[in-house]
């Protein structure tokens, strides 16, 4: 009996090892994926052609245009509007700064509008039909699962399509 305890004892702290061991690989690979980002580091770059023009984007983790999480940040100038619309997949949106006006529903009718402030939040559910605009310069954080998308309800109102 004492040699069945003994093997199991000793069973039991080499699986504690290696849990230890793999942990321990696990941290320094989750250390050598973190990000560090200050707002003066950011890059910012022309936001894609199926938005607006003026606005800015900075990609802060991941790929917004690939399968898998993103997070990123969209600048948008006093006066944007983002004509009514659809996500393939869902996305949630966090104000940094300004203020950020969404309209629920298929027009921009301020019967539906939700101002979000800085430090406000919204979940977007996917193809939930929406439209967006701002008063001021606004930052927003948008993170989710890509490939982000937008399918406008009018496809005039894509800016990728103008001629």
């Amino acid at each position: 009996m004492k040699r069945v305890s003994r093997l199991f004892g000793l069973s039991a702290f080499a699986l504690s090892l290696c849990a230890i061991t793999s942990n321990a690989a696990w941290a320094a690979d989750a250390m050598a994926d973190m990000t560090f980002i200050n707002p003066g580091e950011m890059k910012w770059g022309d936001v894609p052609p199926v938005l607006p023009k003026g606005g800015k984007i900075a990609v802060l983790a991941g790929d917004p245009f690939k399968a898998g999480p993103y997070v990123m940040r969209l600048m948008m100038p006093a006066g944007y509007k983002i004509a009514p619309h659809w996500h393939t997949l869902a996305e949630n949106l966090t104000v940094i700064s300004g203020s950020f006006t969404l309209y629920s529903g298929d027009t921009m009718d301020p019967a539906n509008a939700h101002v979000l402030q800085p430090g406000g939040f919204h979940h977007l559910p996917a193809k939930a039909h929406h439209a967006a605009s701002t008063k001021s310069r606004t930052i927003l954080q948008i993170h989710g699962e890509g490939p982000f998308d937008i399918t406008y309800l009018n496809p005039a109102d894509d800016p990728s399509k103008a001629k």
